[in-house]
């Protein structure tokens, strides 16, 4: 199992998470309250943890490959939503 992090500064991570699990809900499993996402793709888990002054996402795939891919899916979709801010720094630990 291959995961990556990132913390992004933003002030509106509770806003863009719910807005993304919102979105996403149309066709994939989705679980989230204003604080706490999770979200099940067919080759990945995203999670995300929004704080006061952060959003922090963790991605777990099966390999390496998948989540790379899936930085970008994430990342790109969560851009979309804080356009204000867009891009966001995404730090992948």
């Amino acid at each position: 199992m291959a995961s990556v992090t990132a913390t992004v500064p933003t002030t509106n991570g509770s806003k863009y998470m719910q807005q993304l699990c919102k979105h996403w809900s149309h066709k994939l499993e989705v679980e989230f309250d204003t604080e706490n996402a999770r979200v099940t793709f067919p080759e990945a888990v995203a999670t995300m943890a929004a704080a006061p002054e952060a959003l922090t996402v963790t991605i777990e795939a099966a390999d390496a490959e998948q989540v790379e891919r899936m930085k970008g899916v994430v990342s790109s979709h969560l851009d979309r939503f804080a356009f204000r801010e867009a891009p966001l720094p995404f730090d992948w630990q």
